[in-house]
């Protein structure tokens, strides 16, 4: 990757004090996030013993949110995006509550109850995540967008690494209720955090637009922007087919030997590697020829994958995580990068909501497609189908997406307007 002639300031947005805020208010959501995403696979699989089950458990996370999305962006275009997050973090924090209730009864646990919630939670996301994705260039301006970027990438990737070995340690110790207590608890520091936050108007355009018309404006906008278009797409294809994270408690009981524990730092993998990678990019951006990078990183995604699949051994199979983290951190910043300077300010919310129809639930669609494959090839056959799919898509993207192969963040650094002021 090119740098610059003289290293940009790795810490220019966090001489923002709200941007101190909400890193805080993020890391304490992702470590919450990543804990829940440990439990409840734990526990689905631990109550069923079925592959098909962790699918379906995408799709209970991935409808609601794709249901609700849409009209998320369209408010957090029109209402105080800070009021927004208040709201979905506190009921949040009531799920993490509910969870713990309900999965007091142990082995007697309904299943059917584990799945409403997550259906609840889901629908808490759908409407908050477009508001959160468009909140952070109120606060910072425009010339530090990446490196604010890097930085809330980087606290994800350490909650990432964190908290699934936190939460495999609570599972082992506290079993799933205590667990479930630990995310509402880091929820509420969320909330908390936020609420230290000055409000910031909305930002509306000139031309009032009734619900329908402004969601459509949303979705026009980012299909006549290839550059934005095809970082979505080929993200949302490549996780769809190469992802097998929603596999990992069928790794760690059937296939590695290695217990809740081990699932948990399994977990953890991807994190380390997109951590450092993240941390390393906050010094050294990919200015130059960012489009190829980007396509490079699905390839590498793939392969990671693939070598996972294959592998037998504990520390290969964690390595291959790790280098899938890597390989996804970049896919992460560039795409991040491509939102924010391409988007004007009050686009962002119902950008940040497509961005969430492709990528956000990329994870949890990319998991039915897991569980179908394993239950039908097993798992290994189908994590290994998976990689070799997901390198044929980068090929394809060379070709297909043109604009995007040719696009570099240099020529976008300093071209957007001033954020509104608070």
């Amino acid at each position: 990757m090119t740098t610059p002639s003289s290293p940009p300031d790795a810490f220019a947005a966090l001489r923002f004090p709200d941007f101190r805020r909400l890193l805080v208010a993020s890391a304490s959501a992702s470590f919450a996030g990543t804990a829940f995403a440990v439990v409840i696979g734990y526990q689905v699989y631990a109550l069923t013993r079925s592959p098909l089950m962790l699918g379906l458990l995408g799709v209970a996370t991935a409808l609601p949110t794709l249901s609700l999305a849409l009209l998320g962006g369209h408010y957090a275009d029109r209402l105080d995006r800070r009021r927004i997050l208040l709201v979905t973090r506190a009921l949040l924090v009531l799920g993490g509550l509910a969870f713990a209730a309900l999965s007091q009864a142990g082995p007697a646990t309904s299943v059917a109850g584990l799945f409403l919630l997550v259906v609840m939670l889901g629908f808490a996301r759908g409407f908050g995540d477009p508001a959160a994705s468009a909140f952070e260039t109120r606060i910072v301006p425009p010339s530090v967008y990446v490196n604010a970027s890097a930085w809330l990438g980087s606290v994800g990737q350490v909650a990432g690494i964190l908290g699934p070995t936190l939460a495999g340690l609570f599972l082992a110790r506290f079993e799933a209720s205590g667990t479930y207590l630990l995310m509402a608890a880091l929820y509420a520091a969320s909330w908390l955090a936020l609420r230290q936050m000055p409000r910031l108007p909305p930002t509306v355009s000139s031309r009032e637009e009734g619900v329908r018309a402004s969601i459509q404006a949303g979705l026009r906008f980012v299909r006549r922007d290839q550059v934005l278009f095809g970082s979505m797409a080929l993200d949302l294809l490549a996780v769809l087919f190469g992802g097998a994270l929603a596999l990992l408690p069928v790794f760690a009981t059937d296939i590695l030997n290695v217990g809740p524990g081990g699932l948990g730092v399994l977990m953890a993998a991807p994190s380390v590697g997109a951590l450092l990678v993240m941390l390393w990019m906050t010094r050294q951006p990919p200015l130059n020829r960012t489009g190829v990078w980007l396509v490079l990183s699905i390839a590498g995604f793939g392969l990671s994958m693939l070598l996972f699949g294959v592998s037998q051994v504990f520390w290969l199979s964690w390595l291959a995580l790790a280098l899938s983290g890597v390989f996804d951190g970049v896919n992460m910043l560039i795409r991040r990068a491509i939102v924010r300077t391409r988007t004007p300010d009050h686009m962002r919310g119902r950008v940040g909501a497509v961005s969430l129809v492709f990528i956000g639930t990329s994870n949890e669609i990319g998991a039915l497609e897991s569980g179908v494959a394993s239950h039908y090839l097993g798992v290994v056959r189908a994590t290994v189908l998976g990689g070799l799919l997901t390198v044929a898509l980068a090929g394809g993207a060379t070709w297909h997406w043109r604009a995007l192969m040719t696009w570099e963040l240099r020529h976008e650094q300093g071209q957007q307007d001033p954020p509104p002021a608070a």
